[in-house]
């Protein structure tokens, strides 16, 4: 499992407001910080001692920053790609380069004698990374990460996103994508409409936006994109991408039996692996059960994203847990338990056969 990693701006805030957050992201499993110095206006001196004071904070309690630069900032500060001490100094664990060089220059920043990380940008698709690798980099150092999206309906699609990420994939290149927090209400730039690298996940629970990246395996570390994310947002994607089962969120109809919430929510559940397009099985359930009774009731008619158990009157089915990924006709004998999160119901296009699930109650 990756890293888990938040944004701050120190230009936009200060740094007590930022030290609170460090602190309590922290305090939730989180371990990378994303900032960016694109460009510094007035004294840069003033902003760089800004930047240094919270990086240092972050490296003291185990937080390693990556800083967002481009080649405009190199000229500005007269720094030259073949010496980052600067960056050093700044007590940075790598840099991110927001517009690459010609590949030459990734490779040669690679081999940096402070082992600083150089993070390339994976958005765009082209055939940058294996022009980079045509260099022969230090690859422990090179690592990738998608562009986050303040505008909205800019973000990248789920097909150019699984394009470009596959290449990096390939080489083995440490990745990272952006999730956005609801509560979040600055980043870089002026405007900003939540910052996530896909298009699909703005609007979306932080929950859900990092279970879809848990279910792909594709990318090693998140990180949230915007400032600040609330202290339920920050416990909440460390639940989805650190515990040891992804979890699937759902709403409980009503009068549920405990004996059915025991199924539902005290179980780990296994996605049987001779899969059925009508539903998704977890059938360890039906003879730890066997012996309790399970009623008929909610016996409508079922629909995708459905939550169900077998009642008594299904046999030897008994108490065995299923995801609806179709309509189906109930025939009395499947109790409709709950219904999986609106927002959440496209997860079941990645959950695999063989592999591990928990649900839990979205509040």
């Amino acid at each position: 499992m990756g890293n888990i990693g938040i944004s701050i701006y120190p230009a936009k805030s200060t740094f007590e407001q930022d030290k609170e957050y460090l602190e309590l992201a922290r305090k939730y499993g989180f371990t990378r910080i994303f900032t960016s110095l694109l460009e510094i206006d007035g004294n840069a001196d003033e902003v760089i001692n800004k930047f240094k004071k919270i990086i240092e904070y972050g490296n003291s309690i185990g937080m390693e920053t990556i800083l967002d630069i481009n080649p405009g900032l190199f000229k500005q500060l007269n720094i030259s790609y073949d010496d980052l001490g600067f960056f050093k100094q700044l007590g940075a664990y790598g840099i991110r380069l927001d517009l690459g060089f010609t590949g030459l220059e990734e490779a040669q920043m690679t081999k940096n004698p402070y082992d600083l990380k150089i993070e390339v940008n994976m958005s765009s698709g082209t055939k940058y990374l294996e022009n980079i690798l045509s260099y022969h980099p230090k690859k422990d150092n090179l690592y990738a990460s998608h562009n986050f999206y303040p505008q909205r309906y800019s973000g990248i699609s789920q097909s150019h996103f699984e394009e470009t990420t596959a290449l990096f994939n390939k080489y083995n290149i440490h990745t990272a994508a952006f999730v956005t927090s609801q509560q979040g209400e600055f980043g870089p730039w002026p405007v900003q409409a939540g910052l996530c690298t896909l298009e699909q996940h703005r609007h979306l629970p932080i929950q859900t936006q990092v279970t879809h990246y848990r279910l792909m395996e594709t990318i090693d570390d998140l990180i949230i994109g915007n400032a600040y994310a609330a202290e339920n947002e920050l416990k909440a994607m460390s639940e989805a991408y650190l515990h040891l089962h992804p979890s699937l969120e759902i709403k409980l109809s009503e009068g549920i039996s405990e004996i059915e919430k025991k199924i539902i929510f005290e179980e780990i559940h296994l996605y049987r692996g001779d899969r059925s397009e009508y539903m998704i099985r977890s059938t360890s359930t039906r003879i730890k059960y066997k012996q309790e009774n399970i009623p008929p009731h909610h016996t409508e008619s079922i629909k995708r994203g459905d939550i169900l158990i077998c009642n008594d009157y299904f046999g030897q089915y008994k108490g065995e847990a299923q995801i609806a990924l179709k309509e189906m006709e109930n025939e009395g004998n499947r109790n409709v338990v709950g219904h999986l999160a609106e927002d959440s119901i496209f997860l079941l296009d990645y959950l695999k056969p063989w592999s591990t699930f928990q649900f839990s109650l979205r509040v």
